[in-house]
């Protein structure tokens, strides 16, 4: 939940020389397998498929450090309990020639990014996402699922962490997306009544990236990072990414969400795509389509 940073160059590269060297010590049963590096791959990890079965994920740098340990512990105790599939991790290796993080191999999802050109019908999509964070939300605490365990890896970010960096955001995009009004919708948020109820589980990081659609259909929820429990706003995101303004009021009818929740998601879907954009539309002109969507999308309501 913390402001996504760039990716940075890391010492060593993480090339395909690096990722063998790390399986055929570690995981020495998988080392000879075919590894295709998956391009653009995600902003938190360099990811390689390795055979037909099976993905290899190393963080690009610090602030996706944790996250291997993190899915290893907690996805196994989701998964059975959500309506959609999500990663099973396999192996979690320790930082070594050179690699300074904990990286992971996880069972391979097929599936195709979401995007609503890809989905044949808003109103199940719409549906199946508000029945997915249903579930998720509304899982037993931390506690339950893993007894001794503190949770210290759940931590809950508010939209006020965010103020200072979304007002930078703002006014450095001033002349691509209108102030006044970005500015209006995030103090509304800021104004609105914060989460009075028991934390409830959230993805975190909710958006399209890590959604993937088989047949047109949405098939596999990816990259739980962001897991933690607390404001469930965070993951209404989803609402001004993907779904179409006909199909949003069916997805809030269905997760059951007030209007100060609302705002918040809203207000979610605003200071991370600004953040996106502002970090990658330079170079990535997809994530600058997409992202300029969201926004717009958010002003809409």
């Amino acid at each position: 939940m913390a402001v996504t940073e760039p990716p940075t160059p890391t010492t060593p590269e993480i090339d395909e020389g690096l990722v063998r060297r790390l399986l055929a010590d570690q995981y020495p049963s998988v080392a000879e397998l075919p590894l295709r590096r998956l391009t653009p791959g995600g902003s938190d990890h360099v990811i390689h498929r390795l055979g037909d079965t099976m993905s290899v994920r190393l963080p690009r740098g610090d602030w996706a450090a944790g996250q291997a340990e993190k899915e290893s512990l907690w996805l196994p105790l989701l998964a059975p309990r959500l309506p959609l599939a999500i990663p099973e991790p396999l192996f979690v290796g320790r930082p070594d020639h050179g690699y300074p993080w904990r990286w992971s191999v996880t069972r391979w999802l097929d599936g195709a990014q979401a995007t609503p050109a890809a989905l044949v019908d808003p109103a199940r999509t719409a549906r199946r996402l508000a029945e997915f964070l249903t579930a998720l939300h509304r899982l037993p605490p931390a506690e339950t699922l893993a007894p001794g365990h503190a949770g210290q890896d759940l931590a809950d970010v508010g939209l006020p962490e965010r103020d200072e960096a979304t007002r930078a955001d703002i006014e450095a995009l001033k002349d691509t997306f209108p102030a006044e009004a970005l500015t209006d919708l995030w103090e509304a948020a800021l104004r609105a009544p914060a989460w009075d109820h028991p934390p409830m589980w959230f993805h975190g990081d909710f958006h399209v990236g890590n959604l993937l659609t088989r047949d047109g259909d949405i098939s596999a929820v990816i990259d739980f990072g962001g897991l933690g429990q607390g404001d469930p706003a965070c993951d209404l995101v989803i609402a001004w990414t993907l779904l179409t303004p006909e199909a949003r009021p069916l997805f809030r009818e269905t997760l059951g969400i007030d209007d100060a929740t609302w705002t918040r998601g809203r207000a979610w879907a605003l200071t991370t795509g600004l953040n996106a954009h502002r970090g990658y539309a330079a170079t990535r002109p997809d994530v600058a389509l997409a992202t300029a969507h969201q926004i717009t999308e958010a002003l809409r309501g």
